[in-house]
């Protein structure tokens, strides 16, 4: 604080806008196996559209944690995703030319469908690898209709700069040319014309045929992507294209999937901007695809080379997959001050006896109990339900998987697997029902239950594993399983709203919608109350936090997600002992809102002299 003697001004300011932050639904979390993507990193994905270009599309080695994600963005925009792998290998430049100059940006097999296309000019600015004519001095000829060009020269033909790969423009300057793709180089003859000269025979077989019916007379050799960019690199520069070969990404054969042009071959090199222009530095930091690889492109030759990526391996598959190695994935999640995160996905089940429980005990211990800010969904393993010969077995097998996991308000088990399109493939798959049932939760409020006719909807859905009637939603829901249902005219619907707290404890905390009341206001009163961390336990500052939180759980309170609520933080429990041990303290009083889970409807007859008013009210 300034101090002045002499007549002055002072302005000070005070703050008293501080609020109670607005009730968000943080992302929901899931770790597993993708057959691309960076490994153990948390990314964030808003669409399946996102998720299949980040993690790849998936196929029968991942469709179950692939699907799991996919229906929970086809509820809501953010979900974590940390991919796990075990085994996988990362694909690396063709061993022909003799280097690996680039290599996959992450382990997987997707990699080996991808094409790399690069070509230098050197130091002294000759690009003549862009393009240039070539066979000058040669007899050439090719029929029209034809795919192979054939040479007569006394050059080699390793002392030919031509390659797989190229393209040669063939033709003459009155009618134009025709690009054909050099795809095999061979040597047809050589016969001595002199003592120390021989003429050889070359064919160029291209994957082309030749359409024109003059006779050539002049050929250019071209780098095979001068379409791709504008103009051949400046001198000590580089253009890289990297191309999907079969369409694995882009669902298109030969698509360019990015492009780096004048890129620089001296390491170093800044733009005007301050940016790196060096191709190492560019690649690494931009390519969603490639990386670096051990060995160095220098200027010192105008050059070009054509690499497809190969030895990508994907490793385990996601039934295969250690139960260690999937946990180790959901770890980046454990941490409540690293990420802020609702739901926790569970994917397929996995780990322990045939029940497969282990996965979800792990969850629900170490990450929501532990963050006490999350809950876990969980479905029971697939062969619980899939394939099963009766439905008393699949209740059973559920009820079993159900014994094994751990009682917690944090935990919301469902009953298993729908079946949906898979349009990647064009097939139907079995997909455990987790993804819905966090996707549901998120599209309602955190008081609201998620379940029912009009809120409970699942989506994506041609039928279901198990269709419990109602002698079995009883069993089940009496276990804290909740049913999830097929009916004529209503479609598939959530049919419960428990959490696995276990239903004889009588807690409010048996239901989703509270739990996720009291996880949404104590996030949102603990972030604002941070904000008195170092300031004086007085009557001030005690007034103060309940003036912020009063209105907070008010506005909850007329959007009927709490009944009744006090806040208090005065003297009575700030007292002057808890004030000397630089302690503040509040209680904060909350009468949840409770959902409908029966409805009883008495119909009454009555004598026609009999007045309503002398009934109503009595019980029947």
């Amino acid at each position: 604080m300034s101090f002045s003697v002499s007549p002055s001004v002072t302005v000070r300011e005070v703050d008293l806008t501080t609020s109670v932050p607005a009730i968000t639904t943080p992302p929901a979390a899931i770790a597993g196996v993708f057959r691309w993507g960076p490994v153990n990193e948390r990314v964030l994905i808003s669409s399946e559209i996102e998720l299949a270009n980040v993690f790849g599309t998936p196929t029968d080695f991942n469709s179950e944690t692939f699907f799991t994600a996919a229906d929970f963005l086809s509820y809501s925009n953010a979900l974590f995703v940390v991919r796990v792998e075990d085994g996988a290998t990362r694909a690396v430049g063709d061993a022909s030319i003799g280097n690996v100059v680039f290599e996959g940006k992450y382990p997987g097999a997707i990699a080996n469908d991808f094409d790399i296309s690069y070509v230098v000019t050197d130091s002294g600015g000759d690009t003549a690898s862009f393009s240039e004519e070539v066979f000058q001095n040669d007899t050439f000829s090719i029929e029209f209709g034809s795919n192979t060009l054939e040479i007569i020269t006394e050059d080699e033909l390793g002392d030919i700069d031509v390659k797989v790969g190229d393209i040669l423009s063939i033709g003459t300057d009155d009618t134009g040319f025709q690009s054909l793709e050099v795809i095999e180089i061979n040597t047809v003859s050589q016969e001595p014309i002199s003592n120390t000269e021989i003429e050889y025979t070359h064919e160029f077989i291209f994957r082309q045929t030749f359409r024109q019916a003059v006779e050539p007379t002049r050929i250019f050799r071209n780098w095979k992507d001068t379409g791709a960019v504008n103009e051949a690199p400046s001198t000590s520069k580089m253009h890289v294209v990297v191309f999907d070969r079969v369409g694995s990404i882009s669902g298109n054969p030969r698509t360019v999937l990015e492009r780096f042009e004048n890129l620089s071959l001296i390491p170093g090199t800044k733009s005007s901007e301050g940016d790196n222009l060096y191709y190492k530095d560019v690649i690494e930091q931009r390519s969603a695809f490639i990386r670096p690889g051990s060995d160095t492109i220098t200027d010192t030759t105008s050059t070009r080379e054509y690499i497809q990526l190969q030895g990508g391996s994907d490793g385990d598959n996601e039934s295969q997959i250690s139960f260690g190695k999937v946990a180790l994935g959901y770890n980046l999640f454990k941490e409540a001050n690293d990420v802020d995160i609702s739901f926790v996905l569970q994917g397929p089940a996995r780990g322990g006896d045939v029940s497969q429980s282990s996965l979800a005990n792990y969850l629900v211990s170490n990450i929501a109990e532990s963050r006490r800010d999350c809950v876990v969904f969980i479905s029971p393993n697939r062969n619980s339900v899939v394939n099963v010969a009766t439905e008393q077995q699949k209740m059973n097998s559920i009820l079993e998987f159900r014994n094994q996991i751990q009682n917690s308000s944090y935990a919301f088990i469902d009953t298993g697997y729908k079946y949906r399109y898979d349009k990647y493939n064009d097939v139907f798959r079995w997909i455990p029902l987790n993804g819905d049932m966090a996707g549901l939760s998120s599209l309602v409020e955190p008081w609201e239950s998620p379940a029912g006719f009009r809120k409970g909807r699942v989506r994506n859905v041609i039928k279901l594993a198990f269709n419990p009637n109602k002698a079995q939603r009883d069993r089940l829901y009496g276990r804290d399983v909740n049913p999830v249902i097929a009916q004529v005219g209503q479609g598939t619907i959530l049919f419960g709203d428990k959490t696995a707290l276990g239903t004889a404890t009588g807690s409010a905390f048996t239901r989703i919608n509270v739990r996720r009341l009291f996880i949404a206001v104590q996030k949102a009163i603990a972030t604002i109350s941070e904000q008195f961390l170092f300031e004086f336990n007085d009557e001030f500052t005690q007034n103060q936090f309940r003036q912020i939180v009063e209105p907070f759980l008010r506005d909850i309170q007329g959007r009927r997600g709490i009944i009744d609520f006090r806040v208090v933080s005065d003297a009575t429990i700030n007292t002057p002992q808890v004030v000397d041990s630089n302690t503040f303290r509040a209680n904060i009083f909350i009468k949840p809102a409770r959902v409908i889970n029966q409805i009883q409807l008495t119909f009454i007859a009555t004598r026609t002299g009999i007045e309503f008013e002398e009934i109503v009210g009595q019980q029947f």
